[in-house]
């Protein structure tokens, strides 16, 4: 069993993670960069090291410095969180040759599944079904105009590493496509040191819908449902939702099915995510498996009642799933906002600097991860996302009323920041209706603005 664990990440998912150890009575220790010395996971931690400077690649990318810390702190594990280092397969295996249990699926897993194209191949095999596209990479525009031809235009260039939206360009017609295809590439290079590239076919009007896997060392597999993730900004997710309005009880089974058999083609062991796109017509397709613990677990958390992080800890210390399928029972409905740092008037322009002031809502059913506190320092150098509002119901419309009530109810000073952007959301009429799908903030931003600056 653990006795400690280092928490290999900053933040909101550092504090999730270090509440979970403490439960588990397992003493967590917290690595930071010098930006983050009086982070809220530094000054709650009993064990905290500063790693180096402010940029990850000096301090949360550091692998050195990281199995350094553990190592000399006599820990038996790592917990990566999301982001940085948490689907690298090359980390993973460092772990293991350092004689310490990494917190996630195997790296053979990480690695295939983080190879996009391959990923499609294996889940093609699997009998999962795939977007039409390049069975494999694609090795120039040449090549891919020949796909397009066939699966019909849009598509969409992918990169094969690719994450978070980056290294995506859709190509409407045979003109646009050698431009984008090295933009893309160029891009892929930029953010992943990786220029392999895959292509799909554009779904249009698609709604982006993912199920949460869990699978231990002894053979237990399992399902927690869906979550609803189309509300997104440049393919990056805003809002989040379970379950999907979105499904019939029968596409849902379905559906639950198809994700089980990815993950088990996949050998996935621990934490992984089944992603799936569906078409106006209820057809649906995978495009991706996410091998960590996701921003949005805690949607989930919400309607099941189970704790994703204490399961990781526990599937990695070898102990068999503390539930089965016939356990998992959803209750009611679950929506989270993030809250980044952003401002939205100014093209979401990231907006660091000091929270002057801070009040956090509260109440039942709602639900703040975040590692913001009063006089705190929001650091340039990181992701933006500041703080995770999450509200459950019985209903989706009484989640929804929470949710409005709770954005209300927020305040931070200081940071501009996107909860009055999350606000109108949650009242416009094709959310509240669930008429929604991934271009759903491209289309009505505009007239969000004009809203905006109306009451300004």
């Amino acid at each position: 069993m653990f006795r400690r664990v280092l928490i290999a990440n900053r933040g909101e998912i550092a504090l999730r993670v270090q509440r979970a150890c403490r439960e588990l009575d397992i003493a967590p220790v917290i690595v930071c960069s010098e930006a983050d010395r009086d982070s809220l996971p530094v000054q709650l931690a009993e064990h905290a090291y500063c790693i180096g400077p402010a940029r990850a690649a000096d301090s949360y990318l550091n692998t050195e410095a990281l199995l350094t810390v553990a190592l000399a702190t006599g820990c038996q594990a790592i917990h990566p969180g999301y982001g940085f280092l948490a689907e690298s397969a090359e980390f993973a295996e460092a772990c293991e040759a350092a004689g310490l249990t990494f917190i996630g699926p195997p790296a053979e897993v990480i690695r295939e599944m983080g190879r996009k194209a391959a990923a499609r191949a294996r889940m093609k095999a699997a009998g999962v079904p795939v977007v039409p596209g390049s069975d494999g990479p694609v090795a120039d525009a040449d090549e891919a105009l020949r796909i397009a031809e066939a699966v019909g235009w849009p598509v969409l260039i992918k990169a094969s590493a690719g994450g978070g939206g980056l290294g995506i360009r859709r190509v409407n017609g045979p003109d646009e496509l050698p431009e984008l295809f090295e933009e893309a590439r160029a891009e892929a290079v930029a953010c992943f040191g990786d220029g392999e590239l895959y292509l799909e076919k554009q779904i249009e009007s698609p709604r982006h819908i993912e199920f949460q896997i869990l699978a231990d060392a002894h053979g237990n597999i399992v399902q927690l449902g869906d979550r609803e993730c189309s509300v997104q900004r440049r393919n990056q997710k805003l809002i989040e939702e379970a379950p999907s309005c979105a499904l019939s009880p029968e596409l849902r089974r379905e559906m639950s099915a198809a994700a089980l058999t990815a993950a088990r083609a996949a050998g996935c062991v621990n934490a992984c995510t089944v992603e799936f796109v569906t078409d106006r017509d209820g057809r649906y397709y995978f495009i991706e498996m996410n091998t960590r613990i996701q921003v949005e677990h805690g949607v989930t958390e919400m309607v099941t009642g189970i704790d994703l992080v204490r399961e990781q800890i526990r599937i990695a210390q070898g102990l068999p799933l503390s539930f089965r399928q016939d356990d998992v029972v959803i209750r009611g409905h679950a929506i989270e906002c993030r809250i980044n740092a952003e401002d939205p008037m100014n093209d979401f322009r990231p907006s660091p600097g000091t929270v002057s002031f801070l009040h956090f809502p509260g109440g039942c059913g709602v639900r703040v991860d975040s590692a913001l506190f009063n006089g705190c320092e929001i650091p340039p150098f990181y992701d933006s996302l500041i703080a995770k509002i999450i509200c459950s119901a019985p209903t989706r419309k009484d989640c929804m009323k929470r949710m409005r009530r709770a954005l209300e109810e927020l305040v931070i000073l200081g940071p501009v920041h996107t909860a009055d952007l999350m606000h109108q959301i949650l009242h416009h009429p094709d959310f509240v209706r669930g008429h929604y799908d991934t271009g759903f903030l491209e289309k009505n931003f505009e007239r969000m603005l004009e809203r905006a600056r109306e009451r300004r």
